[in-house]
């Protein structure tokens, strides 16, 4: 079943909206920015009171995290796997996976779902790519920053990819899952996390990639002149493209 609906525009012409499928709560702080930044980009490009369409199925973050941290990605597969097959089930017409890190798991989804899976990296990789961004530095968690899943889908399209050191990585990481997750923002971590992206600068980064859906929620642009490329906003924006095409 699909969700792609035509409905009339101001003009009175047609439109042909296609439907968002969105894993989400991983955490829900960073989902509530998915479903802002899906609706913003449409009302941006269609106006009046246009919204997106959105099926949104949104787990228990302590389930997933404590499998994480287990190295069970096995089950995280088959709870995100069964939650894909409900939102196809449902009406989507394509899917994102509202997490970087559980993009590891990315190809067990896609095995088992028809509808196109839009992958976090691969939607970074072409922004990187349109602004000639070759090295790259990334963060993310521990998880993100450290195994090849990540990685490697850029580096296969020729980026160059840096990670923090190992104590800058603990940092990174702590703060993903005690503060960001949980909605604390600080002013200390912010100062922790811009003198890691300055450091990754310094070793001949062009930008630094916002690998984890919540570090937007900590730093911006406007606090750094290296640029900063937010998953969570490109992810949104071409998710909303596909729906809009």
């Amino acid at each position: 079943m699909s969700a792609n609906v035509e409905n009339n525009d101001d003009r009175g012409g047609i439109l042909s909206i296609k439907t968002i499928g969105l894993l989400g709560g991983m955490s829900w702080e960073s989902t509530q920015t998915y479903y802002r930044l899906l609706n913003e980009n449409v009302k941006s490009a269609l106006g009046g009171l246009h919204s997106a369409r959105v099926i949104l199925y949104s787990v228990d973050f302590a389930e997933i995290e404590t499998l994480q941290h287990q190295g069970n990605w096995e089950e995280t597969a088959r709870i995100l796997t069964a939650a894909a097959c409900a939102v196809e089930a449902a009406g989507a017409d394509v899917l994102l996976i509202g997490t970087n890190t559980m993009h590891k798991v990315a190809p067990q989804i896609e095995a088992a779902i028809a509808i196109p899976l839009l992958h976090i990296a691969d939607a970074t990789a072409r922004v990187l790519l349109n602004d000639q961004v070759h090295r790259v530095g990334l963060l993310g968690t521990r998880f993100t920053m450290e195994q090849a899943f990540y990685r490697e889908r850029l580096e296969a399209l020729g980026i160059d990819v840096l990670i923090p050191d190992d104590a800058q990585r603990e940092i990174v990481h702590r703060v993903i899952y005690e503060e960001l997750c949980q909605g604390v923002i600080s002013a200390a971590s912010k100062e922790q996390y811009l003198a890691v992206v300055e450091d990754l600068s310094r070793r001949g980064a062009q930008g630094v990639i916002m690998g984890c859906t919540e570090i937007g929620l900590l730093i911006q642009q406007t606090d750094t002149a290296i640029p900063l490329y937010d998953t969570t906003h490109i992810h949104a924006a071409q998710a909303v493209d596909f729906a809009l095409a």
